[in-house]
């Protein structure tokens, strides 16, 4: 099959066809093309829910999440848990695994589970249940048993952290320092330790969940950004990073900044009451909070990231990137994430107003 348009690939904008299958075949100039942009599939690392659903519902919740994400560009998706009880975190697991067995028609690919708790601070919370959890040896021996888990988020400071960071690595799995309240030291260590163990190293949201950065006590946040290794994750929604803050991100770690949506439930759903964890969260404006304030994940989609990107200064490439390219390198998903021949034919369609007309997945037309 053949389309044609303004191909966004890694470096530059080329009007061409594209030829593929399964996987992306060739590519050559055209001279006349429509108007429209084709980019990489999205990926998204890091995604609660929306439409309705959440993860921790079980696996029709996480097909009809999946689906709905879907339809804005995203081709690839890590379910993500929340803060819970432990069987609760457990049954979630094992409906991605199932999922992930099973596949979703006519969806998008389901590369695995971002365990985002419980291994967390019980002091940095954010808008996570308090029902944090040491990384006991046998908990995440649990965990890895699952075969589902790609990402786990872990605060370095809890106990166990160090040894549960060795046996995470040695499972293949990334560890995304996050939810801490670890200073620039001993987060320093931290990357180290991961990457001496060669496993992969990220921060999840940066900037929150996180102690900030000040003139004496530069935090995670600096060490991450200063790291030559470490990816970040950045919920892009102009609501929990300042467009300055991105743009010094983006300038400082390039291809390790990675755009996640955070998305929650009530995402697609408009302003209103919704839920998280069993809190209740109000959305205004676009924003998500809990009765007290606190920022209660995001109501974004990455099609909308995208945009937001390009509005704070990114040009469409740099964006495609944000959205779909950095996070195949940090995922260890290198048979897709950008346009280029022997990759996966997944990708996303866009106006010139970036909104989303047509999504491609694996070569077949999904939305």
């Amino acid at each position: 099959m053949n389309i044609d348009g303004h191909i966004v690939l890694p470096d530059r904008i080329m009007p061409g066809c594209l030829t593929f299958d399964t996987t992306i075949e060739e590519m050559h100039p055209v001279a006349e093309v429509p108007e429209r942009y084709i980019l990489p599939g999205f990926i998204d690392g890091h995604v609660h829910g929306g439409d309705g659903a959440d993860m921790m519902d079980g696996v029709d919740a996480i097909r009809h999440m999946a689906l709905f994400h879907m339809a804005h560009g995203t081709t690839t998706l890590l379910p993500t848990t929340i803060t819970a009880p432990w069987n609760d975190i457990m049954a979630a697991l094992h409906a991605v695994a199932e999922v992930m067995r099973t596949g979703i028609p006519d969806g998008p690919d389901i590369a695995g589970a971002h365990l985002e708790g419980p291994f967390i601070s019980p002091h940095r919370l954010g808008a996570q249940p308090p029902f944090a959890l040491a990384p006991t040896p046998a908990r995440v021996r649990a965990v890895i048993d699952t075969g589902a888990v790609r990402v786990v988020t872990l605060a370095p400071e809890t106990e166990h952290a160090q040894t549960a960071i060795t046996e995470f690595v040695q499972a293949g799995i990334g560890v995304s320092i996050g939810h801490t309240l670890a200073d620039y030291e001993q987060t320093e260590r931290t990357l180290c330790r991961i990457c001496g163990a060669g496993g992969k190293v990220g921060g999840t949201h940066l900037f929150n969940a996180m102690p900030g950065i000040m003139a004496r006590a530069p935090g995670p946040v600096t060490a991450l950004m200063c790291s030559d290794a470490a990816y970040a994750e950045m919920v892009f929604d102009t609501h929990h990073v300042h467009p300055a803050l991105f743009r010094l991100a983006h300038r400082t770690m390039g291809g390790r900044l990675v755009f996640v949506t955070d998305a929650m439930r009530a995402t697609g759903a408009g302003d209103g009451p919704s839920e998280l964890g069993g809190q209740a969260v109000m959305v205004a404006d676009g924003v998500a909070r809990l009765p007290d304030g606190t920022l209660a994940g995001s109501v974004l989609t990455l099609d909308a990231a995208l945009r937001n990107a390009v509005r704070a200064g990114a040009s469409l490439p740099q964006a495609a990137g944000l959205v779909s390219t950095h996070a195949a390198n940090w995922l260890g998903l290198h048979d897709r994430g950008a346009l280029l021949p022997g990759r996966r034919a997944d990708f996303v369609v866009m106006g010139p107003d970036l909104r989303v007309r047509e999504v491609w997945v694996a070569g077949r037309r999904r939305a």
